[in-house]
């Protein structure tokens, strides 16, 4: 910040030193004249306030290797201008995150819910066939599971491709009645 008054060197020399005194009135005397500036910046007095603070706590635990700065006011300006781009940043980077994590979510719970109702649909229909007679059942099997054709069906069970048909038709006719209450 242009025009910001300069610390006198002694209070600086002191703040390098470990006088509390001295960093705690730099501390009171710009506190809140830095959070309204990062408050102009983030545009959250809550993260105004963490810039602030981390500036300060950085400028404490740092202080035996602060160089004086001619301009120790202008130098915290630049820390919690640089501190808040930062956040800024960090919050941009969090918010493209959350944006892409919520694009793709969708597509990996439809996927899910997709296989669930699949493997439902799947008992149900087991259970369906379970419930036929043996001869319907063994035709029903032959038929989707192993995807015989009526005549191979007929030829393997030493049948007629007509009872083929006739068993098929029951098969059929008892699995839609038994999935007919059934959602999945």
């Amino acid at each position: 910040m242009t025009g910001a008054p300069s610390l006198p060197r002694d209070l600086i020399d002191k703040i390098r030193a470990g006088d509390r005194e001295a960093f705690e009135l730099v501390f009171r005397t710009y506190y809140a004249k830095l959070a309204d500036y990062a408050n102009g910046l983030v545009r959250t007095r809550d993260g105004a306030e963490d810039v602030v603070q981390e500036v300060f706590v950085a400028l404490w635990t740092q202080r035996e290797r602060l160089s004086t700065p001619d301009n120790l006011v202008g130098y915290l300006y630049r820390a919690v201008r640089n501190r808040s781009l930062n956040q800024l940043r960090h919050r941009r980077m969090v918010a493209d995150w959350q944006v892409k994590q919520a694009a793709e979510e969708p597509v990996v719970v439809a996927a899910a819910d997709k296989e669930t109702e699949n493997a439902e649909i799947m008992a149900a229909v087991r259970r369906a066939v379970a419930t036929l007679s043996p001869r319907c059942r063994e035709v029903f099997e032959l038929s989707r599971d192993r995807s015989l054709t009526y005549p191979e069906i007929a030829a393997a069970l030493g049948i007629s491709i007509k009872t083929v048909e006739t068993l098929m038709g029951r098969a059929l006719k008892g699995v839609r009645k038994e999935l007919a209450g059934f959602r999945a």
